[in-house]
């Protein structure tokens, strides 16, 4: 498909409009009229003249073609992103009749629907909010609702955050094998293999540097997160000496949570699970994404559904009562009722928090890569699927308390973790909703530093695992850049 812009820079935002309706295919936005030839082709136009704007938006597909236009007044307040956003309305329209759909979050293409919900209401009220989601938007009632309740949650974690605040997190980026579907930067463990021990010696030190950083800044840990990859693919030594080098290098005294990703039940043991007991971790996530064993084979996942019961029931013996257990819907081969079927197993284990994510169909997936998409009915589907899930989960006690959203998702729907009063993952909000510092270790990993006033600036390490092993030091050079940056924004 081809867009065509002209007289505006609203490229990143008609794209994306594009995208929800064409989620798969190649978009190329062009600067002028082109010949190329193509069945697709959509044109946004903004034409100035004394005192308003023409504003005209164009759809072809083969012998298909619909337009329409309208003006705007110069004087109109925020009278460019009023132009974006009427433009991005007329473009929205012309798809939802061309396809015959009518995606649920409207024309908003944000990662952070809560956060936007939630800084309305604070500034023009709720009700004020609600409307401009409704009017402004085009988003449902039903997605509104959920922003509305995530956003409530979510307002009252970020409020334990304190003007010193940061939180730590730890990448381990290897994985037993890599899934279809994945996009993050993690290895398997027999290709990376000689890999694994050097790098832990080395994030051991990058954590320790990153102590003493925070020591002399007065830093106060909110809480840790080992993440990856999959943090349990390692061996039981190697992360004994992770999180031992945590306890030792910070003060974890003020800290609230403590996540550790025990990810892939088919890497958990009795043997892990009691280094990370010993170390103080609060909360750990076993993930199986499907209960289904015929979609964990399609996935590339070597476990089955009883090797997830398992390892859960194994967490419960070591006296783990904070369980969060991660779900995805659109996958290839799951159907609503084996994903309702997937959803009693969960419920029947009682986990404290459950997170369903919607499949996200990234570039460098090995399932995108491979040509293997998934069809387009997969996107009703799946809005069922998220449907019961949050009807289920409600059923168990659990509600709405983080939401964000990902480019290329099925259907252009949504992540929502849910969970039970007092379980909410607070990290997972302090990181959403930008609240305070993140400080992060390892391999791809990327420290995200945050003004009081809001200004977000980030150190990005190095990618892949050789790479941060190679240049090391000066990688950590990188991290004199958290000293600059709260001297120059200091705490007030």
């Amino acid at each position: 498909m081809i867009l065509y812009i002209e007289g505006h820079s609203f490229k990143y935002e008609l794209e994306n409009i594009c995208r929800l309706f064409f989620t798969f295919e190649k978009i190329e936005v062009v600067g002028k009229k082109t010949t190329t030839e193509t069945d697709r082709k959509a044109s946004a136009v903004r034409r100035t003249f004394d005192d308003k704007a023409e504003l005209y938006v164009e759809f072809c597909d083969k012998g298909y073609k619909k337009e329409d236009s309208t003006t705007l007044l110069l004087d109109t307040p925020d009278f460019e992103k009023e132009c974006e956003r009427i433009l991005a309305v007329m473009l929205y329209k012309l798809l939802c009749e061309f396809t015959d759909a009518e995606p649920k979050w409207g024309i908003l293409t944000g990662v952070r629907p809560g956060k936007l919900m939630r800084r309305m209401a604070d500034s023009e009220g709720e009700e004020a909010a609600v409307n401009y989601f409704t009017e402004k938007l085009l988003c449902s009632r039903e997605k509104i609702d959920l922003a509305l309740e995530a956003s409530r949650t979510e307002e009252s974690i970020i409020n334990l955050s304190r003007p010193d605040s940061f939180s730590l997190y730890v990448s381990v980026p290897f994985c037993p094998t890599r899934c279809s579907y994945c996009s993050f930067v993690s290895h398997s463990i027999e290709q990376a293999k000689k890999l694994i021990d050097p790098y832990v010696n080395l994030v051991c030190k990058e954590i320790e540097y990153t102590a003493e950083i925070a020591k002399r800044l007065n830093l106060h840990l909110e809480t840790v997160y080992i993440g990856g990859g999959t943090p349990t693919a390692i061996s039981a030594e190697q992360l004994d000496r992770i999180m031992t080098t945590i306890n030792g290098s910070f003060d974890l005294s003020g800290c609230r949570e403590f996540t550790v990703e025990a990810g892939r039940p088919d890497t958990v043991t009795d043997e892990k699970l009691a280094v990370i007991k010993k170390n103080g971790a609060t909360r750990i996530s076993i993930n199986p994404q499907t209960m289904s064993d015929h979609v964990l084979e399609n996935i590339g996942r070597r476990h089955t559904a009883e090797q997830t019961i398992s390892a859960f029931n194994m967490a419960r013996r070591h006296g783990f009562d904070n369980i969060n257990m991660d779900l995805i819907v659109g996958l290839p081969g799951d159907s609503y009722q084996s994903f309702c079927e997937t959803m009693d197993k969960i419920r029947s284990l009682d986990p404290e928090s459950v997170t369903v994510h919607t499949l996200s169909m990234k570039r460098s997936s090995r399932m995108t890569m491979g040509g293997d998409l998934p069809e387009a009915e997969l996107g009703r589907v799946a809005e069922e699927m998220l449907r019961f899930a949050k009807s289920e989960l409600k059923k168990s006690g659990m509600n709405p308390y983080y939401l964000y959203r990902q480019s290329k998702t099925v259907g252009n729907l949504e992540n929502t973790g849910f969970a039970k009063t007092g379980y909410e993952g607070l990290y997972n909000i302090y990181i959403m909703d930008e609240t305070h510092s993140i400080l992060a270790c390892g391999a791809s990993a990327v420290t995200k530093l945050r003004s009081q006033g809001g200004y977000i600036e980030r150190i990005f390490n190095y990618k892949y695992p050789y790479e941060y092993i190679d240049r090391f030091e000066e990688m950590l050079n990188r991290k004199q850049g958290i000293e600059r940056f709260y001297e120059a924004y200091p705490i007030e």
